[in-house]
């Protein structure tokens, strides 16, 4: 085993980004428990890593003292009081490529994003599945030494629920289903007149619980929640750890290719998701779900999926893609996954 004993691990965002390092980092501490790890990301995230062993979070604060390349320089000479013995970076951008500069004399290994393999992907060039971003994770430590099995990975235990979120499951005795309609880009999401018609049948066997963020999002889910029988919205209603500790007692979530997806997914919670432009073939998929329980955008249709690998670009016509999937696609595949009532 290599000598370092103390890791310093940078991701700053995105969320989804930041949640798929949980799984590689819990396997992590499981299979080197002597290994002490410091990651480094934004405040808000600090709740997606409670739990782990042997792990401490440190704050950037980009907004604040570590704004710009002072900042930087700041929060790198912060950062060498911790005595870290190596660095692995999980981002790969301007600000850990800077902050590369200042931890001379310590190994520091990047994350190699494949981004001429991703974008030859973009409109179906080299249509073929790429590494995951958990194996571009695990990659970065295999470089420092650390070989990491993910093939048996293990799960926290569901979250206790307090009273108060206890109210957002109407029927204890029905399995309940998250639903996270909304992602970064609109190319992403299912048709929300389509998506209504998904919960308003599922509401009537399942509590249903929406999952969102923006003003905007928050505002939507409340008045769609008041629609239905049975469907409870929390966007804007309860803290983020909250949201987790729900998240982790799910019976499964739907959601777009976004972070929840990634959040749920962490806790081993059953995750379907819905593509548009994007394709899992890019490595985003959530962890360790199987292969069709990502339902696609109709590739007859739509022949250059994926049209890039965020989403934030594609063709004429392409934007509702993902309503090429149809209703009863989506709630027949929950229905087959989950059960109706608890055992």
């Amino acid at each position: 085993m290599p000598n370092s004993k103390h890791i310093l691990v940078l991701r700053f965002s995105a969320m989804g980004d930041v949640a798929m390092t949980v799984p590689v980092l819990r396997a992590f501490t499981e299979q080197y428990p002597d290994v002490k790890i410091t990651v480094v990301t934004r405040a808000f995230f600090k709740p997606i890593f409670k739990g782990l062993r042997n792990t401490e979070i440190y704050v950037a604060d980009f907004k604040g003292k570590h704004k710009g390349l002072f900042g930087l320089y700041t929060l790198a000479k912060e950062l060498k009081q911790l005595e870290f013995d190596e660095v692995a970076d999980l981002h790969n951008v301007l600000r850990t490529k800077i902050l590369k500069f200042f931890f001379s004399g310590k190994k520091l290994v990047q994350i190699n994003k494949g981004r001429l393999e991703k974008k030859n992907l973009i409109g179906g060039k080299q249509f073929q599945q790429l590494k995951t971003t958990h194996q571009r994770y695990t990659d970065v430590f295999a470089k420092l030494g650390y070989q990491i099995k993910l093939t048996e990975p293990s799960f926290p235990k569901k979250a206790s629920l307090s009273q108060e979120l206890r109210l957002f499951i109407f029927n204890p005795s029905n399995k309940t289903i998250g639903i996270a309609p909304f992602a970064a880009h609109e190319s992403k999401m299912y048709p929300l007149e389509k998506m209504e018609l998904v919960i308003s049948e599922l509401a009537i066997d399942y509590n249903i619980v929406l999952f969102g963020g923006g003003k905007k999002e928050i505002n939507y889910l409340t008045a769609l929640a008041e629609k239905f029988d049975g469907v409870a919205s929390v966007a804007g209603k309860i803290s983020f750890e909250n949201e987790l500790h729900l998240i982790s007692n799910l019976d499964l979530m739907l959601s777009m290719d976004s972070g929840n997806a990634h959040l749920a997914a962490m806790f081993g919670v059953k995750v379907i998701t819905i593509w548009g432009v994007t394709h899992p073939y890019a490595g985003f998929s959530p962890f360790n779900q199987p292969e069709d329980y990502a339902l696609l955008a109709d590739r007859d249709q739509f022949p250059l999926i994926p049209t890039s690998v965020y989403g934030n670009k594609f063709p004429e016509g392409y934007l509702q893609a993902a309503g090429s999937i149809s209703v009863d696609t989506i709630v027949n595949k929950i229905k087959s996954i989950i059960p109706l009532k608890k055992v």
